[in-house]
């Protein structure tokens, strides 16, 4: 831990989830984390209090409007967007993904060049494979198998006149990796295209900000974040404004961002989304009492809070893991915050990785084997004849009491 920087407080945090009073581990977070209790709270409160079509001139109506209408708000200042039109809600990362594919396909033309990464979720691959059937050339930017990170001058190589978008990952949910975005989108906006980023693995971990990354798209699941099932995709205001509507006839360009939302949203999960950036403002209180802040800078202050003590989650599987003869790292084995996350990938030389999950399932710990969507990069590292990797995916609510009977249940197996 840094000087400036208090220990977090692992208690208060458990006793935040209702699910960890089971006597049960939670590490394959990266599939899904735990909910907070006040986002559960907040669907009940708006099913008990808003439960209305919205729209109409009543005031239940009204009163159910301005709940979301703040809430849409509160997502926009989580996020650092400039403008609250400029987030659009939907039910999950691919279908916004696959909505953003398309409508702003409509723009391109037969030869224009779509960049993707081998190191994505299919959710932001496969909707830009696709519009090969109308012409659009698919390059692929991978990462280099000695070092499983992205060399920009590939990218570079990759780009040409005709590439109208890059799109790719922030975190890769198998690696773990923290690509250096802000450093891409430069380059990507030299060369007069877009960039699209997937920030599903990051989110969990690390503060969002659209505006510093200086992303022209960017996208996350909420079932990642501690809420339920929903997703935001953030676009700049004048991107936004160019892709057509795919909702009904009458609601045109110009409907931001409901053009993007057809049948609108999940009212009452989008309403709990909230939850979590007061949760983040709590936690910021707890940890520094008497002091003032802006919500923002407790948003910040309370993340690097999270991500020092899962940098210390991290080091004490993967300290264990680098010392294992039999077992390689899918990532950089550093646990370096700066570097990645504590999503934690391996496989070993003799066992298959599903033989390893089914036998730490009986220790009433949950991790998890195979490709996790990232079936592109499981292929090209040669690891499907292992059945993928065992991943271990770590949040602050886990405890290093945890991570160690995770070793323990480890050194019986491997």
């Amino acid at each position: 831990m840094t000087k400036s920087t208090p220990t977090l407080k692992v208690n208060y945090v458990r006793k935040q989830f209702p699910a960890l009073k089971k006597n049960f581990v939670f590490m394959d977070n990266a599939g899904g984390s735990q909910t907070l209790g006040r986002v559960m709270n907040r669907i009940t409160h708006y099913l008990t209090n808003y439960d209305v079509q919205l729209g109409a001139s009543y005031q239940v109506s009204s009163d159910a409007g301005k709940a979301l209408k703040d809430t849409h708000k509160t997502l926009a200042k989580f996020i650092n967007a400039k403008r609250t039109e400029e987030v659009v809600i939907g039910p999950s990362t691919t279908m916004l993904f696959r909505i953003l594919s398309l409508t702003i396909s409509k723009q391109w033309k037969k030869g224009d060049e779509v960049i993707v990464s081998n190191s994505d979720h299919e959710a932001n691959v496969s909707c830009w494979t696709d519009l090969k059937k109308q012409g659009i050339k698919i390059k692929v930017w991978k990462v280099n198998k000695k070092t499983l990170k992205f060399d920009i001058t590939d990218l570079e190589k990759l780009l040409s006149k005709k590439t109208k978008l890059v799109t790719m990952v922030h975190t890769s949910n198998v690696l773990g990796t923290i690509n250096p975005i802000k450093a891409i989108a430069k380059v990507v906006h030299k060369a007069g295209a877009l960039l699209a980023v997937d920030g599903v693995a990051f989110a969990p971990h690390r503060l969002v900000d659209v505006q510093k990354l200086d992303v022209d798209f960017y996208v996350f699941s909420w079932y990642k974040v501690y809420a339920p099932h929903q997703a935001v995709m953030y676009g700049k205001l004048d991107e936004l404004k160019k892709l057509d509507t795919i909702n009904h006839y009458f609601i045109g360009k110009d409907v931001i961002p409901y053009k993007l939302q057809p049948g609108n949203f999940n009212f009452e999960l989008t309403y709990s989304l909230a939850g979590v950036p007061d949760y983040l403002e709590d936690l910021y209180d707890l940890h520094y009492p008497n002091t003032k802040a802006s919500s923002r800078k407790k948003f910040q202050k309370s993340f690097e809070l999270i991500e020092d003590y899962e940098a210390v989650l991290a080091e004490i599987l993967l300290d264990f893991l680098r010392n294992h003869p039999n077992v390689r790292i899918i990532g950089d084995p550093s646990s370096d915050k700066n570097l990645r996350v504590p999503t934690i990938a391996f496989v070993h030389n003799k066992l298959k990785s599903s033989a390893i999950v089914a036998k730490v399932d009986k220790k009433g710990i949950g991790i998890r084997f195979g490709d996790f969507y990232a079936r592109q990069l499981i292929n090209d590292l040669k690891l499907t004849k292992h059945n993928g990797v065992v991943r271990v995916s770590l949040v602050h609510y886990n405890t290093p009491k945890e991570v160690k009977a995770l070793i323990e249940a480890f050194k019986e197996i491997l």
